[in-house]
């Protein structure tokens, strides 16, 4: 019998994650325990702007805003960053873009310890951060793949989708503790922190510069990137079923209010706490998905479950019921994150990456800016618990027609796949040595 390292893990070491990237890359550690600490920051922040938000102005309208004002930075500099990310280092983009982010954490910091706060800030600051998360995050989705092995790939995935997951859990759950003992600029400082250290572990990863031929960022080669993007029918499915169950079911606006309405504000950090907690359970337990091949189906499926666990929560009056449906929520956005990653960096040319990394990032990230919108417009009108709940049902109708509508998606196998086997074959000849040097 013979021993195949690269093989996904069979009988109960299969429901833990697969640590082959880990261990064969160095640089892939470092991108990792960076991630997982900047990661944790920003989860401090990101429930910490919104409570400050609610306790300065108590309009549930004024708290979904800050979606409204993060938009149309993600929109215009995802694009760009995509671009950029083909055509520059990205290592020392990453870097940049988590000193000016840090930077931004001083200014929350600096508005919070005012006698008066001004709500400005929150709402430029919101708009700065999303500027630079569009700019970082095609540079650091299309750059691990290019440290990690091809067949390691959905492996690679559960990792990453495991780092952010113990900061979404660990992060909101301080977080709300300390806001509510400590206030909001101790959220603040502590991310300011992060940040910082998280510059300390980029800086020794190997430099990662454009290909010779890499495009100049343009309007033309972001044109380039759409076109092929539009090219191809199973991504462009998962975008649209990413965009619809995060526009149509997502909460996280209403939730301040919502533990109110449940008379256990209490629970805020843990409600912003428990879809986290349902992923790190999926991520925990994440070695079973190297040996699913049908990811488009997964995509679905995982999406329609994020609907109905939704749906379900605004229905319930109990808390603690409520607390397990965001986490079985969260476990279902966990797989369909993860299969989808797995699609694109299994078939996306690397000449292209950055510029589909930042139509991934449209995807998965206005999705829920809009829904923030959303939800906390419905809440306005139709009350808290009711924008919750249609939402969810809205989610799993959308899912359904968009299943029915895109058949390359659901027929989408990443062992017979022609775009997979091709970019599967390119590394395999990358790996290879040139005869002419031996």
């Amino acid at each position: 019998m013979t021993d195949d390292a690269s093989a996904p893990p069979s009988g109960p070491r299969a429901l833990l994650p697969d640590l082959a990237p880990w261990r064969a890359s160095a640089d892939f550690r470092r991108l990792w325990v960076s991630g997982l600490i900047s990661n944790f920051g920003s989860f401090l922040t990101f429930v910490a702007l919104p409570v400050q938000m609610k306790e300065l102005t108590g309009s549930a309208a004024a708290v979904g805003a800050i979606g409204a004002v993060e938009l149309l930075p993600l929109i215009v500099f995802g694009l760009y960053g995509g671009a950029l990310a083909d055509a520059v280092d990205k290592r020392r983009l990453i870097v940049w873009t988590e000193v000016g982010s840090g930077l931004l954490c001083v200014v929350l910091l600096a508005d919070a310890l005012l006698p008066r706060p001004a709500v400005w800030p929150l709402y430029a600051v919101a708009a700065l951060s999303s500027a630079l998360t569009a700019i970082q995050r095609p540079a650091l989705d299309s750059l691990w793949p290019r440290i990690v092995a091809h067949e390691h790939l959905p492996a690679a995935v559960s990792l990453n989708s495991l780092r952010w997951t113990v900061g979404g859990v660990a992060g909101p759950a301080l977080a709300g503790v300390v806001v509510a003992y400590a206030g909001v600029s101790w959220a603040y400082a502590a991310d300011a922190v992060t940040f910082a250290v998280s510059v300390v572990l980029i800086l020794p990863i190997a430099a990662a510069p454009p290909a010779h031929a890499a495009a100049r960022p343009s309007l033309r080669s972001i044109a380039e990137g759409a076109r092929y993007a539009w090219s191809r029918r199973d991504l462009l499915g998962t975008y649209a079923v990413d965009l619809a169950a995060m526009l149509l079911a997502m909460p996280l606006a209403v939730l301040p209010f919502l533990a109110d309405e449940l008379d256990a504000p209490w629970s805020l950090g843990l409600m912003y706490a428990s879809m986290p907690a349902g992923a790190l359970l999926v991520s925990l337990t994440g070695g079973w998905a190297s040996r699913v091949h049908r990811h488009g189906r997964m995509v679905v499926l995982a999406a329609a479950g994020w609907g109905l666990a939704v749906a379900a929560a605004g229905l319930v009056r109990d808390v603690w019921l409520v607390l397990l449906l965001f986490t079985v929520a969260g476990g279902c956005d966990m797989v369909s994150g993860i299969f989808r990653s797995a699609l694109w960096n299994q078939t996306i040319p690397d000449e292209l990456r950055g510029r589909l990394a930042g139509i991934e990032l449209l995807s998965y990230s206005v999705g829920p800016q809009l829904g923030q919108v959303r939800s906390g417009s419905v809440a306005a009108w139709a009350g808290v618990r009711a924008s919750v709940w249609s939402g969810g049902l809205l989610c799993v109708a959308a899912v359904g027609l968009l299943a029915l509508g895109l058949p390359d998606l659901m027929r989408y196998n990443a062992r017979t796949d022609a775009h997979a086997a091709r970019l599967r074959e390119q590394r395999r000849a990358a790996a290879r040595p040139d005869p002419a040097q031996t």
